[in-house]
């Protein structure tokens, strides 16, 4: 995995993992790797991860089942969806529309692109 410099490593492997559900590689209740295993398939520190765990514990995306391990809640995927849909609605819509009326980009415009995309990427 490329880690970007612009956010901490624990909150990029955060987002890894719910890729992870959301692509449906990993199913709800679910036996997730152990820290030490993502932590050499990522080669980042151990306790990077273990932070990464205990954030996506506090959200309830995972919870530790003690002497087996971390497993994804039941409700994981649709935690994530609800929590990308509201960041997705209160700040990068916001942001986008201003950049739409900052370079004088109407909605025929942005629907013929939106359109075009759907064509060249379908289901994606």
């Amino acid at each position: 995995m490329n880690f970007s410099d612009n956010q901490s490593i624990y909150l990029q492997i955060t987002e890894f993992v719910k890729e992870q559900v959301l692509i449906g590689k990993w199913e709800p209740e679910e036996k997730i790797p152990s820290v030490r295993d993502l932590a050499a398939e990522l080669q980042v520190n151990p306790n990077t991860v273990m932070r990464a765990y205990d954030f996506l514990q506090q959200e309830g995306i995972i919870y530790n089942r003690r002497g087996i391990g971390n497993h994804l809640a039941a409700d994981a995927r649709e935690r994530i969806l609800a929590a990308r849909r509201e960041t997705f609605l209160k700040a990068e819509i916001p942001a986008f529309i201003r950049n739409m009326l900052l370079l004088g980009i109407g909605f025929d415009e942005l629907e013929r692109y939106y359109k075009s995309f759907l064509q060249d990427h379908p289901k994606e």
